[in-house]
Parts: structure tokens; C-alpha cells; sequence
């Protein structure tokens, strides 16, 4: 009766209505999350939902709710560059997997946002781990364009998508080419060739071939080709990167991401005068493919230096249910920087990469990913380093509101 009653009052959170009030965390070590260094004995204040101020110096409104962070530190909340998240519970039950649009006939038509289901026990694993925001991807079916992703929010409510149709999901390489008949020009072929069918369909021009694209696919990829939308690729391999910066040549208005990248350091110069972000894999080191013989932990660090703008994300690594190491593949990345011979990143580069760089690499940096002023109220006090292992979140706010950090997994290790 216990967990049934547990259990029940989970539920009702997820659908009451809450409110956002004035909070103060006062007294912590405040790091804004735009690369900045941390500021000692910051102050934030968070009123409706939204960031009014943070730093040094920092008036205290009056009424406001005040929580002391002294001995703390005090971060925008994570904002997982690459997921899965709410789209399946096991991976290896249909019925609890909804990543792609399956049979559907649809590919880059599907919208992934109904299928996001914030009562799957991921969201509130790592919304206790100081996870508040996720880049939430379909995954790519019968074709290389899978359809259209979403930011969503972790808050413990039933609304969790923040923006549907965020941006449009394509496979490239290894992947891609295996979906265009087991050939990497195949891939091209079909990439460039669903790209023209897009526009010929816009065009009104007989010559469109529904063979190869349906209308509603066709809809989609417009506004990808008109830089309406943003194009996150699955790509790896150097050689791959270099035909869609090719590509980007051919089609100039299209907003190309890169996702994976584990051979990015190679090209690194040519991502960054192409203008290309990434949101790269963190720990890629031994070579799991032929299109990743070039991995290394140091590529992140390598593109970073070049002048790539770089997120960490977790692509095809526990992406629908750990985004909660997304902190620790930045610790690594800092701790890096510290041996001989290999590139990580600084301390403040790394907190960049999880929050306020993901945010502007999916064109919301101007609303969530930092506590500058303006943006969401999402905030999170950790008991330590938020970079390292032994450290936890100890509150999450999420859009002026506190939330809940009790999970599944916490009530069977301990609720006995």
C-alpha cells in the first residue's frame, strides 16, 4: 500500500497545475554557463518562470522565497545536447519503443513530439541528476531523413515538450548508407535527390516523383531548405563530413548540424570556415566502426581549438535513459586537458558544452542554456562540482518551479 500510495501522488504531480514563484538562491558559487568563470557568494533570482539576475551583487526582491546556497554551487540546469528521451522505456519491447516512425510509410514527415512521454521513468531519473532540458530525436526508420525532433523540458508535469518540430533528423554514413541500398553514394545520391524532389514538389513541377518522397515528406524538408528549420546529421567518418560540407556548397540556405562527429578532429578547420556546429559524442575512443579508426578522446578539444562551436551528446549511448552522464563525459573532458599529449577542455568551456552551447547550436541559446537574464528559470544547486562523480543535485528548478527528485530507481534501492 505504501508504493501504490507513493506511486499516486507521483501521477497526481505530473498533472496538477503549479505555479512559479519568486525564489533567491543566495550565498553560492554561481556559474552563469556561457563559458564565464564561477562567481563566489552569487545570488540568483528566478520570479515567473524566468531569470531576473544572477552574479555578484544582486538585490534580493522582497517576498521572495530565499534558499541558502552557501558551501553549494549554483548552474543552469543541463541541457542534454542529443536524446532520445520519452520515446522508450526497454528498447527491446515494441510496445514501449517509439524512436521511429516504424512502418509508417512517413520519414522526414514524422513529428516525434506526441510520441515524448513524460511518465516513462527516464525523465525523472534524470531530472534528479540536474538534467531540466533535452534535444529529443527520432530515430530514422526505412530512409535517411527520420522525421522532425523537439526540445523538451524534464519538469515533473505533463507537458514536456518545450518546442515540437525543433529541427529535422537525418542518417549519414555507415547508417545512411545502409538505408540507401548499402552504398555510401547511394546515401549521397538519395540525400541530394530527396533535397530536389523537396523543392520541385514546392515548385508545382510535374516531374515530382512520390516514389521517392511522399507530399507530406516533401512539406517538411521545405522548410529545412529554406533555413526555416535546422538539419541535425548523423555523421562520423572525416570523408563523410567533407561531401555534406559539399553538400552545404550546393544547398547554402540549409542550417547543417553535425551529431556523432568521432572524426571531426580531422576536418576540424573545414567544419569550422563551413560554419557547421556539432553535437559531438564525448568518450569516442576505440574504433567501433570503420568510419571511427580516427576516434579519440582529445577530438572535442581539437574542434573546440579550430574554432568549431561544439555540445556533448550521447547519440547511440543510452540516449533515451542516461542523460545523466552527460556531467560526467564533461568532467572527463576537463580532466583531459590535464595529461600529456591529449586536448580537453577548460573547466568553463566543459559546462558550456551541456548547457548554454547546446542551447544556441539548436537556436534557443536567447531562452534557455545559461542564467543570464531573460532566460528560463531552470536552475539546479549541487552539493559540489556539478563536474564531478561524487557530487548530486540537490535542488531542481525548472521554469520557476522546484521539483520533486524521488525516482523509480531511488524506491527500489532504498523504499523497502
Amino acid at each position: 500500500m505504501k508504493h501504490f500510495l507513493f506511486t499516486a501522488a507521483a501521477l497526481a504531480a505530473l498533472t496538477a497545475p503549479v505555479q512559479a514563484e519568486t525564489i533567491a538562491i543566495t550565498g553560492g558559487k554561481v556559474v552563469i554557463g556561457d563559458g564565464s568563470a564561477p562567481i563566489e557568494g552569487g545570488t540568483v533570482v528566478v520570479r515567473n518562470g524566468t531569470i531576473v539576475a544572477a552574479g555578484s551583487g544582486v538585490a534580493i526582491p522582497a517576498g521572495a522565497r530565499q534558499i541558502d546556497a552557501s558551501g553549494k554551487w549554483v548552474t543552469p540546469g543541463v541541457f542534454a545536447g542529443f536524446t532520445r528521451l520519452g520515446l522508450s522505456e526497454v528498447d527491446a519491447v515494441n510496445g514501449t519503443n517509439d524512436k521511429s516512425g516504424g512502418n509508417s510509410g512517413f520519414s522526414a514527415a514524422i513529428d516525434i513530439a506526441p510520441a515524448i512521454d513524460p511518465f516513462r521513468s527516464p525523465f525523472a531519473v534524470n531530472r534528479s541528476a540536474g538534467v531540466t532540458r533535452a534535444v529529443v530525436a527520432p530515430d530514422a526508420a526505412n530512409s535517411i531523413f527520420a522525421g522532425m525532433g523537439a526540445i523538451a523540458d524534464l519538469g515533473a508535469d505533463s507537458d514536456a515538450v518545450t518546442i515540437p518540430r525543433a529541427f529535422q533528423f537525418a542518417q549519414f554514413g555507415e547508417e545512411g548508407a545502409s538505408k540507401s541500398g548499402g552504398s555510401r553514394a547511394g546515401n549521397h545520391l538519395h540525400f541530394r535527390a530527396m533535397l530536389r524532389e523537396a523543392q520541385d514538389f514546392a515548385a508545382g513541377r510535374g516531374t515530382f516523383d512520390d516514389d521517392l518522397l511522399k507530399a507530406e515528406d516533401a512539406k517538411a524538408l521545405l522548410s529545412v531548405l529554406r533555413g526555416e528549420t535546422r538539419l541535425l546529421i548523423h555523421v562520423e567518418g572525416a570523408n563523410d563530413m567533407l561531401r555534406l560540407i559539399e553538400l552545404k556548397r550546393e544547398f547554402p540556405t540549409i542550417k547543417m548540424v553535425f551529431v556523432g562527429v568521432t572524426e571531426g578532429w580531422r576536418v576540424a578547420t573545414q567544419l569550422a570556415q563551413a560554419g557547421i556546429p556539432v553535437i559531438a559524442s564525448a568518450l569516442n575512443d576505440l574504433p567501433a566502426s570503420f568510419e571511427m579508426l580516427g576516434a579519440t578522446q582529445s577530438n572535442i578539444g581539437r574542434m573546440k581549438d579550430a574554432g568549431v562551436k561544439v555540445a556533448i551528446g550521447m547519440i547511440n549511448d543510452r540516449d533515451s535513459h542516461q542523460l545523466r552522464y552527460t556531467t560526467q563525459y564533461a568532467g572527463n573532458l576537463v580532466s583531459l586537458e590535464r595529461l600529456p599529449n591529449a586536448t580537453g577542455l577548460s573547466w568553463d568551456e566543459a559546462f558550456a558544452s551541456i548547457s548554454s552551447v547546446p542551447a544556441d547550436i539548436m537556436g534557443v541559446g536567447d531562452r534557455l542554456g545559461s542564467l543570464k537574464a531573460g532566460r528560463a528559470g531552470d536552475v539546479v544547486i549541487w552539493d559540489g562540482d556539478p563536474l564531478e562523480l561524487s557530487s548530486a543535485a540537490t535542488t531542481v528548478i525548472i521554469d520557476g518551479v522546484e521539483q520533486p527528485l524521488s525516482n523509480r530507481q531511488q524506491r527500489l534501492a532504498y523504499d523497502r
